[in-house]
């Protein structure tokens, strides 16, 4: 089985806020990087454990968020854009599509370091489904006939998952605690709103 792993960054456990963990130069983003390297790896770990023969881990964090050195060298890495397709070579050559690091959608109640692309966003819809990151994703996969069959991040994140998917398996590693869309709120209001939030210990 040929596997396409989409990453990201702020779905995951102990990456803080985005002021100082999402980001070059910020003073954790070292760290959330290699927290972000350990998920994918206890991922792959399973994957290939279930029968995953070949995996692609893609680098889906704007500026990176990957720790290569700490990788699991049975994986291919891929970051930065290509010729094509879009998004990111997914093609009908995959068998599935699994998600590690993901937040919820722009707005989430309940949500941490909710967004969309950028924190401008209020909402993303197409067809009248509204959609984050994670949507966008799963809806080329589908048009490709590629199912996604997993997803981690935060509480949030995983709800919005098993609505559009019912019965995908996901898991929560952190939870927001902040109810309320925030969507009366400026950019950086809206930042340091969907910042709170319980986390699973990160090792």
């Amino acid at each position: 089985m040929k596997l396409f792993v989409m990453t990201d960054l702020e779905g995951v456990a102990g990456v803080l806020n985005f002021q100082e963990w999402t980001g070059p130069g910020k003073l954790y983003y070292g760290l959330a990087r290699e927290y972000l390297t350990l998920e994918i790896n206890a991922a792959v770990d399973g994957f290939f454990g279930g029968g995953a023969t070949e995996i692609l881990v893609v680098d889906g964090h704007g500026p990176s968020g990957i720790n290569v050195n700490m990788l699991d060298p049975r994986v291919e890495y891929l970051r930065g854009w290509d010729d094509g397709p879009w998004p990111l070579m997914l093609d009908k050559t995959f068998d599935a599509v699994a998600v590690v690091g993901q937040h919820a959608k722009s707005g989430t109640p309940y949500a941490h370091l909710a967004h969309t692309q950028s924190l401008g966003y209020l909402d993303l819809s197409i067809n009248g489904i509204s959609i984050g990151e994670f949507g966008q994703l799963v809806m080329c996969a589908s048009e490709l006939g590629i199912r996604t069959i997993f997803g981690s991040g935060d509480e949030a994140f995983t709800k919005e998952a098993d609505k559009l998917l019912p019965g995908i398996e996901t898991v929560a590693v952190k939870r927001g605690v902040r109810s309320g869309t925030g969507d009366s709120l400026t950019s950086e209001e809206y930042m340091a709103f969907t910042g709170s939030a319980i986390h699973f210990h990160p090792i």
